[in-house]
């Protein structure tokens, strides 16, 4: 580590044992009291995580509360690259949400809605295959992967039905920077009750409306936080082409979790067998495009 940017005023390296990425990361404590967030990479992901720590600084310069992008290099005699950021002091918004009033969830979802429409406002590059393509074929993909897996959702026929009838939304729809895991264990909630985002390295660009196919982690968490974050992002309720687009996307994503989850083990099987459980239900069974746990008014 000695030849990252002033390492010398490094008084505190602490590993980081959280989070599915590869990347090395630790807390780190300077001399003068600062508190910094550093990642570690394969030199093999060095054009990669070069152009992550150039859309974290768009991303920073909109405003955004998050994790300041510092200081971007090589490590390790030329084995690593490096990417120091700002800490974002607080906890978790997942564990932390369930500790404060409904109010302040919602707001909470509120600012986390504005800001991914700030994110959002990066177009993709001019040069984005078409989404109509693009998802299709995925969406195609993950169907074949879900038959070729010995395990089975319950309930599977109707999210596939409602894939099949659905597929005419994903036309002509817009481009744009994802955060691409925008969720609340994704988030920071400061002692001062303010967001942060974190965690930008599974960035990707879409169609706007997909990046909400992780909503599900918030509204399992609170359904108040999740009301919050549509609401804060079309400035009011959503319009109702939107929920048909969610329930889609959030479908798609159903059918890659079970597979996803097998390498990782029993736990992770039964955490997303659970979950496409419950997304059966908030959409009475793929029949309501608008999740139960959307409240259409919040007491205030």
């Amino acid at each position: 580590m000695q030849s990252i940017k002033d390492y010398n005023t490094f008084t505190k390296i602490e590993l980081i044992n959280k989070g599915w990425s590869t990347d090395q990361k630790y807390y780190i404590e300077t001399t003068d009291n600062e508190k910094r967030l550093l990642r570690i990479a394969s030199i093999s992901e060095y054009d990669k995580k070069k152009a992550e720590f150039e859309i974290m600084k768009q991303v920073a310069a909109l405003g955004v509360t998050m994790s300041q992008p510092l200081d971007f290099g090589i490590c390790h005699n030329g084995e690593s690259v490096y990417s120091l950021f700002t800490w974002c002091e607080g906890q978790d918004a997942g564990d932390v949400l369930s500790q404060l009033t409904e109010i302040e969830q919602y707001e909470l979802g509120v600012s986390s809605g504005q800001m991914l429409k700030l994110i959002h406002s990066i177009s993709a590059p001019l040069n984005q295959e078409d989404w109509e393509i693009r998802f299709n074929r995925k969406t195609n993909y993950k169907i074949e992967k879900y038959k070729a897996c010995p395990i089975k959702l319950d309930g599977d026929e109707q999210i596939m039905h409602y894939i099949e009838n659905n597929r005419y939304l994903l036309s002509d729809r817009p481009q744009c920077l994802h955060h691409g895991d925008y969720h609340v264990g994704n988030m920071i909630i400061s002692p001062h009750n303010t967001l942060s985002i974190i965690d930008f390295n599974r960035y990707d660009f879409g169609d706007p409306w997909e990046e909400f196919n992780r909503i599900v982690w918030s509204a399992e968490a609170s359904p108040h936080f999740a009301t919050g974050q549509l609401n804060g992002y079309f400035d009011g309720k959503p319009p109702i082409e939107f929920f048909k687009l969610l329930a889609f996307y959030i479908s798609s994503n159903m059918l890659s979790s079970i597979y996803w989850a097998i390498p990782f083990g029993e736990k992770e099987v039964i955490t997303m067998k659970k979950q496409a459980k419950n997304v059966l239900s908030w959409f009475n069974h793929m029949n309501n495009p608008v999740p139960i746990w959307y409240l259409e008014k919040i007491n205030r």
